[in-house]
């Protein structure tokens, strides 16, 4: 298992320099001066060079990449912001915690759902029940996060008055973030699920169950649905990563101060290594989660364990052997 888990970890490596690299380059060819905008349109030309120079944009790519690089890597320096001063690294924790709770709490809402709504839909495939949750499904996959968002401030906040339209500080700020972000998971891992499940429901060990005389309820849940977790854990993970990642929209639309409102703010004020920063850390999140996946892996799916054990068993007869 450790061995495993190192084999991931360095895995991880070259897909985090690919980021890395990925976002240098597109802050590199974007078009705007930092230097300028620090400055601002009255400086004159000595200012903004001086300025150039102390950020050393005069550098370059290929120098400032490698050295950006080795900050990170050997001390944990993110940098320091362009706007405010600080570490980039403190910037981004401050926001960390918002979008980790707006994430983790989307994606129980989602999970909780969808799971077993999928496990109806599959038992209840091609009745009128499963076409009605496939088509709902649909039109939750099918709208766009800020235009749900704008919606249900419209109903809950506006119209009806029950929820407050904007901020993350009490439960009752969370539930149209959450509601907003947590729609297009529970949808797409609805249609996962039901696919999941209907692959494995006409297995030949799930015949053999229900002729030994087994519950339906027992053949569904020890056996079918457990058979189908891996591409449903996938799916969960995916979506996680996705909420980390892509509450740009929802945080703006409800003015929740997470990474996704900094990294706005950051792209407005032609902040780089705040971008940059706050990228790095959920590419980082999302390679732990993958990482975090692909060890539950193990325990859900046998057939991964007996790979292992027998590769040992392999190594072990081979060593024998020799001495």
């Amino acid at each position: 298992m450790l061995k495993y888990i190192f084999k991931r970890i360095l895995m991880m490596i070259p897909v985090l320099l690919g980021v890395l690299f990925l976002v240098f380059t597109m802050n590199e060819i974007s078009p705007g001066d930092p230097a300028e905008m620090i400055a601002g349109d009255a400086a004159s030309v000595e200012v903004v060079e001086q300025i150039r120079e102390d950020l050393g944009l005069n550098k370059p790519f290929p120098v400032r990449f490698l050295n950006y690089t080795k900050n990170i890597v050997l001390h944990g320096d993110l940098g320091t912001s362009y706007k405010t001063k600080r570490p980039v690294l403190e910037e981004v924790m401050d926001r960390l915690p918002t979008t980790i709770l707006l994430s983790l709490t989307s994606a129980a809402f989602a999970v909780i759902l969808s799971i077993p709504i999928g496990i109806i839909s599959a038992i209840k495939q091609n009745t009128w029940i499963d076409n009605l949750l496939m088509v709902l499904a649909l039109i939750g996959v099918a709208m766009p996060a800020f235009w749900q968002g704008l919606m249900t401030i419209i109903l809950f906040s506006v119209k009806l008055g029950w929820f407050p339209s904007y901020g993350f500080t009490t439960p009752a700020h969370w539930f149209m973030p959450v509601l907003t972000i947590g729609t297009g998971a529970m949808a797409s891992l609805v249609r996962i699920t039901r696919s999941s499940m209907l692959e494995v429901i006409r297995q030949d060990y799930i015949r053999t169950a229900r002729a030994k005389g087994q519950t339906e309820r027992k053949v569904i849940i020890s056996h079918a649905l457990r058979n189908s977790m891996i591409p449903i854990i996938t799916a969960i993970a995916i979506q996680l990563g996705s909420m980390l990642g892509g509450a740009i929209v929802t945080e703006t639309v409800f003015a929740i101060p997470g990474i996704g409102m900094l990294m706005i703010q950051s792209i407005k004020a032609r902040d780089y290594p705040t971008i940059q920063g706050a990228v790095v850390v959920i590419a980082v999140m999302f390679s732990l989660l993958n990482l975090l996946v692909d060890i539950i892996y193990t325990f859900v799916d046998p057939r991964l364990k007996s790979i292992y054990q027998t590769k040992r068993k392999i190594k072990n007869l081979i060593a024998q052997s020799e001495t």
